[in-house]
């Protein structure tokens, strides 16, 4: 590899490469199990899991899959929130050699049928309130059956704060899953050779045109990365990690799941994001790390009753997903003692691969006042180059570039966009950057349209999109604006046609109906006309900028 002068900004005893061990996801679980199959695998409320039920849980479904015609490279849909059926599904698709497709359960309708076109998928689990409205969604797609489950199911406390209904619906149609595990109870799936080159998730990003592409992250990708983190931050059996990430999301999957599963630690879930419910599991669990969006833990910040003794057991924070204003990470760790550090990844990268390092604090690039993201981790490669692809001095801005064993080989049937945006195995990130004499890394301006909310990425277009299905709305610009709880917030600026009428807070609600929340504007400014170049192209600069000509 070439000089990495930011090795020496690491910790002790954290070596410039940790090797991958294990020849798939799955040996390295069974590893763990047997280190210690009765310790706590997962913590759910007032209800838990040892390594060794779980182990049993996702034979079980592997088999009642397996029994199913689910076959190894099949990619299944997961469309749950933060619940333990999560991970026994993880292990069983692994098991098989199948994909996670992990979706988001905000999606709706066409946006989600979408994804599941274009990833062609065998099957979907999805909460058994929502069988109703995918039955709809999914008539006439690749999928072949769908398993509904509960989130009631593996606790008994129904907290009213996450649980308004205490309600079981009807299954789906081939079944719930906890049906499944009874009915295939102690039977296991026919082995699968599964390998390091065998894809672990299927996680949609958006690029910088286009519709998503499905991000192909390995088993190896996913060694790599939870082998470079783990050792980065010291996570063994006798930590607490708390999802405050989605599963859903590339970080949730990767850096609150899968590294708690692999590295034997205890893999704390409270279902979706709820400030009160997360501030009391951090006591309750006793948790030692986490790693969520500024927003998550802004929303923690917010709550009156907040305390170091929440925080009493924490070891360590990191957030990613959108920039830290400096004076938030000050604010933080004046109240509550604990320092939230910065990290960098995509869903490209399989999450995490630049941090700044456990008990350093980060330095601000003075020119900018931009908060570091890091350094590079072991394994990465990292450099800033120029758009002819030439990479640039210490200090010198221009688009950060990555490559490593972290990085993906490609998107999901995408081979023109995956050479485009990977060039010889070397991702162009989109993100403006500046890599000092140091190693330290800084994200200095944003070369993608992409908007970053709370973490999860908004593509403008089909926010706009969405938009222009109004029959009042001519023309629409979607931007991102600085936010200092969200990271950015969606912005719309709209004309309307000729003599036709429409308030602001009806084009957000219009939006609401078809897209998730997070992607909908927060603020619809009404203009007369769009800024636009001699070509007739919409400015989004100009409006990101405060002008509307």
């Amino acid at each position: 590899m070439p000089d990495q002068p930011w090795l020496a900004l690491y910790p002790a005893g954290v070596p410039s490469l940790v090797p991958v061990r294990h020849r798939s996801l799955i040996d390295a679980w069974a590893e763990r199990v047997a280190a210690n199959p009765d310790a706590v695998a997962v913590a759910y409320f007032d209800g838990t899991l040892s390594a060794r039920e779980l182990d049993a849980a996702s034979d079980a479904l592997a088999a009642a899959w397996q029994s199913m015609g689910t076959r190894r490279g099949d990619r299944v849909g997961v469309y749950l929130q933060n619940i333990p059926q999560y991970p026994i599904i993880l292990l069983a698709l692994w098991k098989l050699g199948a994909t996670a497709l992990v979706l988001n359960p905000m999606y709706r309708r066409q946006e989600l049928r979408r994804l599941i076109d274009d990833s062609e998928a065998s099957g979907l689990i999805c909460s058994d309130a929502s069988v109703d409205e995918l039955a709809e969604t999914l008539a006439g797609s690749t999928v072949g059956w769908l398993v509904s489950t509960s989130s009631l199911d593996y606790q008994t406390r129904n907290d009213p704060r996450i649980f308004a209904s205490v309600e079981r619906f009807a299954p789906a149609p081939d079944g719930d899953l906890l049906y499944l595990l009874e009915k295939f109870r102690g039977a296991r799936p026919e082995p699968v050779d599964v390998n390091l080159d065998d894809v672990a998730l299927l996680a949609y990003t958006s690029g910088t045109t286009g519709p998503p592409k499905g991000a192909m992250n390995t088993h190896g990708n996913l060694l790599a990365v939870i082998g470079s983190y783990s050792t980065w931050i010291s996570l063994g059996p006798d930590d607490a990690v708390l999802a405050v990430a989605p599963l859903f999301h590339i970080t949730g999957a990767v850096i609150n799941a899968s590294i708690a599963l692999l590295t034997g630690a205890t893999l704390v879930l409270a279902n979706r994001f709820q400030a009160e419910v997360m501030l009391e599991a951090f006591a309750e669990h006793r948790v030692t790390f986490t790693i969520g969006s500024i927003t998550a833990f802004n929303a923690i910040y917010a709550l009156p009753q907040a305390s170091r003794e929440h925080f009493a057991t924490v070891k360590l924070l990191y957030s990613g997903g959108a920039p830290i204003p400096p004076t938030t990470v000050e604010r933080f760790q004046e109240r509550f003692g604990v320092y939230i550090h910065n990290v960098y990844g995509m869903t490209e990268t399989t999450s995490a691969v630049i941090a700044v390092p456990p008990a350093t604090p980060a330095p601000v690039h003075e020119p900018s006042g931009t908060l570091t993201v890091g350094v590079p981790l072991p394994g990465l490669s990292a450099r800033v180059v120029n758009p002819a692809g030439v990479e640039l001095k210490p200090g010198e801005q221009g688009e950060l570039e990555l490559s490593g064993p972290q990085v993906v080989p490609g998107y999901w049937h995408r081979p023109g966009e995956t050479e485009q945006a990977m060039p010889r195995g070397r991702l162009r990130t989109g993100d403006g950057a500046i890599i000092d004499e140091q190693g330290w890394v800084y994200l200095v301006d944003r070369l993608k349209d992409q908007i970053n909310v709370s973490g999860y990425k908004v593509w403008p277009r089909e926010v706009e999109d969405a938009l222009y299905e109004h029959p009042a709305v001519h023309e629409a610009a979607v931007v991102g604006l600085p936010d200092e709880y969200r990271g950015e917030t969606v912005v719309a600026y709209v004309s309307l046609k000729a003599g036709a009428t429409a308030a602001e807070d009806e084009l957000i609600v219009f939006v609401r109906e078809r897209l998730a929340p997070y992607k909908c504007p927060r603020v619809v400014h009404l203009v007369e006309e769009l800024p636009k170049t001699q070509t007739g192209k919409i400015r989004r600069n100009v409006l990101r900028d405060g002008g509307t000509a």
